[in-house]
Formats: C-alpha cells, sequence, structure tokens
C-alpha cells in the first residue's frame, strides 16, 4: 500500500468498510467509523496499512479494527503483526484490538497466525482472500462487491476479461453519477496493485472511453452522413412522411454502423454476451463478426 499517504480519507474509509462487512462478516456501523494512524514511524516506514476505530451493529462492541495486505508468504509476518499491536495499544491504551492479514499472493499459503512462546501466546485472524470465489462477489451486484472482486480468486477467467466486467458494471450502477464512479474506480486503482493488475485496469478504462465516446455529442454528429443519405431517400419520395421516414432511417442506418465500429473494436476484449449488452446489437450477428474476424 505505498500510495496510502496520498489516497483521499474517503477511499480508505470506504475501503475498510468493504473489507469488514463484505469478507470478514464483522458488520461494523459505517456511521461510527474512524480512521486512525499510527505515531511510531520506523527506518522502514512500516505503518499499518488500515486502521480505524469502528463499532459493530449488532452488539454495539467498539474497537480498533486494524487490516494488513500481504502479496508474499513472510515467516516474519507473526512478528510484524504483534510489533503493530504492541504500537496500536501503546497508542491507545485499553483498547480492543482485532487485527487481519488479508493474504493475496498466488503461492499457497504458508504463514502462521499467531506466535506460541513457553510463556505467552499471541494470536491474530488470516485470511486468504483465494478462499473467496470472485464470482460470489460479482454476482451480488453492488459497486462495493465488484471492488472487492478485484482482490480474489479469478480461477479460471482471463483477469482482463474479469477486469473489464468490474469496470462496465460499476459504470451501469453509477450511471450519470460520474463522481460516484470515479471514487470506486479510484479504490479499484489501489486495490489493484495488489494483485499487479493496473495494465489491465488501464485497458479497461482505455476500453470505456471508447464506449462512452457513443454518448457524447460528437457521437451524433457522426451520423450525419446517415441522416443525409436518409433525407435524399425522403425527398426523392416527394413527400413529407417520406422525408421524416428517410430521416429516421438514416439515423438508424448510422447509429447501426456506430454500434458495430464499436463491437469490432470490443472483440478482443469482451465476451460475446457483453457486447450484445453494451451495443444492443443481436447476439448472432456478434458471433458472425468474431468468425469474420477469425477469419482475416
Amino acid at each position: 500500500m505505498g500510495k496510502k499517504d496520498i489516497i483521499g480519507k474517503d477511499i480508505l474509509r470506504q475501503i475498510t468498510i468493504d473489507f469488514a462487512n463484505i469478507l470478514f462478516d464483522l458488520d461494523i456501523d459505517p456511521e461510527h467509523l474512524e480512521l486512525l494512524e499510527t505515531e511510531e514511524q520506523r527506518i522502514e516506514d512500516r505503518r499499518a496499512d488500515f486502521l480505524a476505530r469502528v463499532r459493530q451493529r449488532t452488539s454495539g462492541e467498539p474497537f480498533l479494527l486494524h487490516i494488513e495486505l500481504q502479496n508474499n508468504n513472510d515467516p516474519r509476518m507473526p512478528l510484524r503483526m504483534l510489533r503493530y499491536y504492541t504500537d496500536i495499544q501503546l497508542q491507545w491504551p485499553g483498547e480492543p484490538v482485532r487485527q487481519y492479514l488479508v493474504y493475496l499472493g498466488k503461492r499457497p499459503l504458508t504463514m502462521a497466525d499467531h506466535i506460541a512462546h513457553p510463556d505467552w501466546r499471541y494470536c491474530y485472524t488470516l485470511f486468504n482472500i483465494r478462499d473467496v470465489d470472485c464470482q460470489t462477489l460479482l454476482d451480488q451486484g453492488t459497486p462495493d462487491a465488484l471492488v472487492m472482486a478485484i482482490l480474489c480468486d479469478f480461477k479460471d477467467k482471463p483477469a482482463q476479461q474479469v477486469v473489464n466486467h468490474i469496470v462496465l458494471r460499476l459504470k451501469a450502477l453509477t450511471g450519470d453519477d460520474e463522481k460516484g464512479f470515479r471514487r470506486y474506480f479510484d479504490m479499484l486503482e489501489v486495490l489493484s496493485t495488489n494483485r499487479d493488475l493496473k495494465d489491465q485496469l488501464k485497458e479497461a478504462e482505455d476500453m470505456l472511453k471508447e464506449i462512452d465516446r457513443t454518448q457524447l455529442p460528437s457521437y451524433e454528429l457522426g451520423l450525419e452522413d446517415g441522416i443525409e443519405k436518409g433525407i435524399e431517400k425522403g425527398i426523392e419520395k416527394g413527400f413529407e412522411k417520406g422525408r421524416q421516414e428517410g430521416r429516421q432511417e438514416g439515423r438508424q442506418e448510422g447509429h447501426f454502423e456506430e454500434k458495430l465500429t464499436v463491437a469490432r473494436k470490443l472483440l478482443p476484449r469482451l465476451s460475446d454476451e457483453e457486447i450484445v449488452e453494451i451495443t444492443g446489437l443481436k447476439l448472432d450477428l456478434i458471433r458472425q463478426l468474431r468468425r469474420e474476424t477469425r477469419n482475416d
């Protein structure tokens, strides 16, 4: 989480809430969450990734929630977590602390979740993100679950395909709320660094810009050729009704050509069904375009 210092507090706050409620099932109250900063600053700059004072909705119990993200198996991790614990307790003495280590790595998890000393014992919760089926979060259909899905196991699905799906669904769910979409997209950027998915996220963003282009005024301007052809057809009929029908026909023709152009650009990036959802073209036509592309 090297970018944490420049991430907005609202983003950190929402990510903490989503980890707690979507992944850890802690049922914390979003209205009672206070982000905290540890004062201890050692040479290696090891501050806690996420630290917040929270409260459970059911019991009303307040506690300090500490979340660490880890990409690799580190045999020293229990000692590091213990150091975080002592730092937190020294700064906020007497407050209960719950610690979660979230493992994001591709290799099998080998880290321990405790230290067993002859005179004392220390432990924390070790959460393997690979145990969470990505599809489970994707099926929830909420922006927060979609953001968390970028950390989960994609199984046998290509990474680019999953990232594209997440970004497209976020855009669909946020609609015209561009500020809301950017907020969730910023969360994706933060978390994608822990899965080395920055390139895939950039590709998905570029794809989205291409799709969004069809919603801009320039899209309507791009239909002028089709509209003019329709007008000519209407004039040839010699009636105003024919003129109107010709304009509508030309507009539809222009829209269709634009949709075909978008569909062709999306073929390498999305499944046939996803392209149908975006463009509104028929599935058989998309499949035909794909066959033609392969033959080329």
